[in-house]
């Protein structure tokens, strides 16, 4: 687990951590909870990214860590997320968590999607 969020497969920003945590005491649920990333299916692009708090670790599951918050993601996912950086916005039209992903060829308007 990388403790810094550095990984060459997936990059944690201080804003993203600083959300989960707070996502995380929202749930009040204790420190076995994680943010979940997936990719499925779907969306505007053909793959779409899922985001959900979780307090179950999977075989499959990778675990990416930054300040004390665990990010977990599936084998198949982390295939299509290697070398992205998971970032935390807020700006005039919401708040929201944005993947930066190098793999991607072309996302949608809202970036919740893409292709490659």
């Amino acid at each position: 687990m990388a403790s810094d969020g550095a990984s060459e497969e997936l990059t944690i920003s201080a804003s993203a951590a600083r959300r989960i945590a707070k996502l995380i005491d929202a749930e009040g649920k204790g420190e076995e909870m994680r943010l979940r990333v997936a990719v499925s299916g779907g969306g505007c692009s053909g793959f779409q990214y899922g985001f959900s708090i979780d307090d179950t670790r999977r075989d499959d599951d990778r675990e990416f860590a930054r300040d004390g918050v665990g990010v977990l993601i599936d084998e198949i996912s982390l295939e299509l997320l290697k070398g992205s950086e998971l970032d935390f916005v807020e700006d005039l039209i919401g708040s929201y968590f944005v993947v930066k992903n190098p793999n991607a060829t072309s996302t949608c308007g809202c970036g919740s999607s893409f292709s490659m």
